[in-house]
């Protein structure tokens, strides 16, 4: 029930651990986690038979630690992080619906939720913006 949300929820530990780290490592850590997600996923999918089981949820979380990438501190922006990545890996607005459909494999799984992390970190930021705390 709501693996994508449990997902999820397992990154908000991971991102706390590495919120302190500098921006530049930060960044790498989240591409290594990207690219090992494409070999992970595919195998994942593959052993189980299924293109984007419930239970492959390693794209969530990579696609909330993108959500969170200079994230300001606090636990509202933790929270408002992990609602705006959900919103969007649900509706699934253009192009993240086509891409979730027409790409297959490790990389389609991945890349769906590299774009909602990608539009729900555009929106942190522009809130961050606009809503200094």
């Amino acid at each position: 029930m709501a693996p994508g949300t449990f997902g999820t929820l397992a990154a908000v530990p991971l991102y706390l651990l590495l919120q302190p780290l500098p921006l530049t490592l930060y960044l790498l850590l989240v591409a290594v986690m990207l690219a090992a997600g494409v070999g992970i996923c595919a195998y994942t999918s593959r052993a189980l038979g299924v293109h984007d089981h419930g239970g492959i949820v390693w794209d969530e979380m990579v696609g909330y630690l993108i959500t969170m990438i200079a994230a300001p501190p606090g636990w509202g922006w933790v929270v408002a992080g992990f609602l705006l990545f959900r919103l969007f890996d649900i509706w699934k607005p253009w192009p993240i619906g086509m891409v979730d459909r027409r790409l297959s494999g490790g990389l389609g799984i991945m890349f769906d939720d590299l774009l909602a992390g990608l539009y729900a970190l555009l929106v942190m930021q522009l809130a961050a913006l606009l809503l200094p705390m």
